[in-house]
């Protein structure tokens, strides 16, 4: 695999033309490209089932001049047949990666098949495995598609918590109803209002292939309806700080957990009001630390202020808004413990 990867540094001038490309959505010759939107996996077509995470490696050499290695691969769906491949060395964001390894390569689905050559090596997808191969070698290094779930999915509600979100009623949010039968829609604010808390939530993010940017997937979480902590479809992006993850405009996280969408994501959120004189003038900033799928993304970061469209700071606590951007984003297994 080793030997793979750094063949593979010679294509990535042509890969990221490539990548640029579709990014713009270039319709193949023949191809009609339709925006399509899909809340389920049954809904979501062929590229769906290849998209998502790998995992595998290289054993030692027989020589033993070659330690084992392992090996991530995000293959990000572009639409139309069309992926970006994402090779992660040690390992997946959060389970091994070095944060500096990467190599990006553009694969299409031709007849049915996905397959592309790296520089000697020949590469397959199918079966929910990324398989390759040297050409006229008989040892091939497969990667096997992984579904990582949040350590903290399913979380249950201490005795105290303050639970906004069970999946059997949405009369904790102003605008708040049932959807996909026990699901929470977007576009809502909590009734209840809260200063120093910790908040878990769930989160799935629709399908959406030939969407781009904030245009994939988007909401958000704004703490106190005034500091917005971002919710997009980054799977496989670099993470900046108006992507998942992110406090909108002012930190990046620290490492991209955004998981392949329809996944189930989890955000937990501990966070501390700013604080303000008798005056009313603000002597503290607004300090959080979140975990992404079990993963510290922000470690107690302060914030500068509200963020975009947020509203004015006060000493007053402040409600959860769940953004509506226009895109089937849903919750679930929302609650909050107020902090004393």
């Amino acid at each position: 695999m080793k030997g793979w990867y750094v063949g593979a540094l010679a294509l990535v001038m042509a890969a990221t033309a490539l990548e640029a490309q579709s990014a713009k959505e270039k319709k193949e010759p023949g191809e009609t490209v339709v925006k399509k939107v899909a809340s389920k996996p049954e809904e979501a077509g062929p590229d769906f089932a290849i998209q998502g995470e790998y995992e595998g490696g290289s054993p030692a050499s027989k020589e033993g001049n070659s330690p084992a290695s392992k090996t991530g691969a995000q293959v990000i769906a572009n639409g139309g047949g069309r992926f970006t491949i994402r090779f992660l060395e040690p390992g997946l964001p959060g389970s091994g990666w070095d944060g500096k390894r990467e190599l990006k390569v553009q694969v299409q689905t031709v007849n049915g098949k996905t397959e592309f050559n790296i520089d000697g090596f020949n590469a397959v997808i199918a079966d929910r495995k990324l398989i390759a191969k040297k050409l006229g070698d008989s040892e091939s290094t497969t990667l096997v598609h992984v579904h990582r779930k949040s350590p903290t999915l399913g979380a249950k509600p201490p005795a105290e918590a303050i639970v906004l979100f069970d999946g059997t009623r949405a009369d904790a949010w102003r605008g708040g109803k049932l959807v996909e039968g026990n699901l929470l829609n977007n576009g809502i604010t909590s009734k209840r209002a809260f200063k120093d808390h910790k908040i878990h939530l769930e989160f799935i993010l629709p399908f959406m292939p030939y969407a781009r940017g904030q245009g994939r997937a988007n909401s958000g979480v704004y703490i106190q309806d005034r500091y917005e902590l971002q919710i997009l479809d980054s799977f496989g992006l670099k993470g900046e700080n108006n992507e998942c993850g992110g406090f909108y405009t002012q930190y990046a996280p620290l490492v991209n957990m955004c998981f392949p969408p329809l996944s189930w994501q989890t955000y937990d959120i501990d966070f501390k009001a700013a604080r303000f004189d008798d005056s009313g003038k603000k002597i503290a900033d607004a300090e959080a630390t979140v975990l992404h799928n079990g993963v510290l993304i922000q470690d107690h970061v302060k914030l500068k202020g509200p963020t975009p469209a947020g509203q004015p700071e006060t000493a007053k606590p402040g409600p959860i808004q769940l953004q509506n951007h226009g895109n089937p984003v849903y919750f679930r297994n929302i609650w909050v413990v107020e902090k004393r």
